[in-house]
């Protein structure tokens, strides 16, 4: 306790003390993210709101010498329990570092703080006629550091590729509470190790992301978005399939089964054909000359895959209205139970439709219900299990029934996580898709640049 308070007042000294929250009711506010944990077991034991790189800086120097945790937390919307403060130390909030600092048309760059809002990135780049494609479903919360913490991926992955792929510059603070360059500013980069795909999706184990320097690309000029029904899974996926096929690159290909269509359409009415066994949710983009051409030649594919029904937008309206749709899944599985989770298993797309059959069948196997909806172009499937975590019953089957979801996917050759990350909630089942010898690597890096463990200990593995 005496080292507790120790530490308090010298965060307080150190900062200013309105950024350092340290009473009850504020910690717990900051015990849980959106993983929706069965109970809060452990909270920090202070919250520190940081305004620049230099104060990061004397928050590590004063864990280390206080041996605690630093566990940094953009807007807490990740799922799998990585901004948990499982063990209590500092939880390192960035809302306050939240500036675009640079937006270039002539580099197409943008270099940001952590704080950033994804969407509001978008919407700047948007002004300059630029385009930052990752698009997690939150991107109007998700900040830009926990996305790259995460290595969020989102709708437009299968044809712009995630946030690994658009991260050229980080700034960090290590764990000594030095500064390390992980790249450059320019778009090309052969010199030396690529650190910055070391440090995307390392949930802050490695260091702590002060500042982005992420590529931008030109803004289509022109988008339309389908939406295609069917009466079975597999017909839906062989459409996939079949787009592919003919050498037709959509912006994106996602997926709802019709637990997932019937539950939004209550949550949001938006017209959708609740009767149907699945839809995909098909965006093209490009010049405008070429929309009208890539949407007939889509619908020739549907209709040809036994699409029994096709949506499209004429309009803005239309085009966010379907888009709302989508991205209201989490939140109309929210309404069903008093808790929902949700999952990112990924397998080769061939394997798709027997994992989608598969996480249903073994979801009415233990009497859960499942919304799956999903980025199927890449294979990604998201099952959303609305569960009451107080009800000790259901709980224990849906634990059972989540193991029996990675064994699937791990004998589908599949991984656990295509774009939320491993956190707490996955760690004990990473085994299943990394080798052992993959795994002590990623113990040794992790020891060499945190060697005291301070680094948002114990996530991962």
């Amino acid at each position: 306790m005496l080292m507790k308070n120790n530490l308090i007042k010298d965060l307080k000294n150190t900062l200013t003390p309105y950024n350092v929250l340290s009473e009850l009711e504020e910690r717990y506010a900051y015990a849980q993210d959106a993983a929706n944990s069965r109970s809060i077991k452990n909270l920090p034991d202070v919250v520190v709101f940081v305004e620049n790189t230099e104060q990061v800086q004397d928050v590590v120097k004063l864990a280390r010498k206080y041996r605690t945790p630093v566990i940094c937390r953009g807007a807490g919307t990740n799922v799998v329990g990585a901004c948990r403060a499982e063990h209590g130390g500092i939880i390192l909030n960035f809302s306050k570092m939240n500036k675009i600092l640079d937006l270039s048309r002539e580099n197409m760059t943008a270099t940001v703080q952590p704080g950033v809002i994804v969407g509001n990135l978008q919407k700047e780049a948007d002004k300059l006629g630029l385009f930052y494609p990752p698009d997690p479903s939150n991107l109007a919360v998700s900040t830009i550091g926990g996305s790259i913490a995460q290595a969020s991926g989102g709708a437009k992955t299968f044809k712009y590729g995630s946030t690994k792929d658009y991260v050229i510059d980080l700034k960090v603070v290590t764990a000594s509470g030095e500064i390390l360059r992980t790249g450059a500013s320019t778009i090309k980069n052969a010199t030396g190790y690529n650190l910055n795909s070391l440090f995307v999706g390392s949930e802050g184990t490695l260091g702590i992301v002060v500042e982005a320097t992420l590529k931008l690309i030109p803004k289509p000029e022109a988008k339309r978005v389908l939406m295609a029904y069917f009466d079975t899974v597999q017909d839906s996926v062989d459409a996939v399939d079949a787009i592919i096929e003919q050498r037709i690159f959509p912006a994106t290909l996602d997926f709802m089964d019709k637990n997932a269509i019937q539950t939004v359409e209550k949550f949001y009415p938006a017209n959708l054909l609740c009767e149907k066994e699945a839809a995909l949710v098909i965006e093209v983009d490009g010049f405008e000359s070429a929309i009208e051409y890539q949407q007939k030649a889509i619908v020739s594919i549907l209709e040809h895959c036994n699409a029994s029904a096709i949506q499209y937008s004429t309009n803005d309206d239309e085009y966010e209205k379907i888009w709302t749709a989508r991205r209201s899944s989490m939140g109309a599985c929210a309404k069903l139970k008093p808790n929902v989770t949700t999952d990112d298993v990924i397998v080769p797309r061939k394997n798709l439709a027997e994992l989608v059959l598969g996480i249903r069948a073994i979801c009415e196997k233990y009497n859960l219900d499942v919304c799956m909806v999903g980025h199927v172009g890449d294979g990604s499937v998201h099952p959303q299990i609305p569960i009451d975590y107080r009800d000790e019953d259901e709980y224990k089957r849906f634990k059972k029934a989540k193991s029996e979801i990675y064994e699937l996917t791990a004998s589908l050759g599949g991984i656990l996580s295509g774009e939320h990350g491993i956190g707490a909630d996955k760690r004990a089942h990473i085994h299943m898709v990394i080798n052992e010898t993959a795994l002590n690597y990623m113990r040794q890096i992790k020891k060499t640049f945190d060697p005291d463990n301070i680094l948002n200990p114990y996530k991962i593995f």
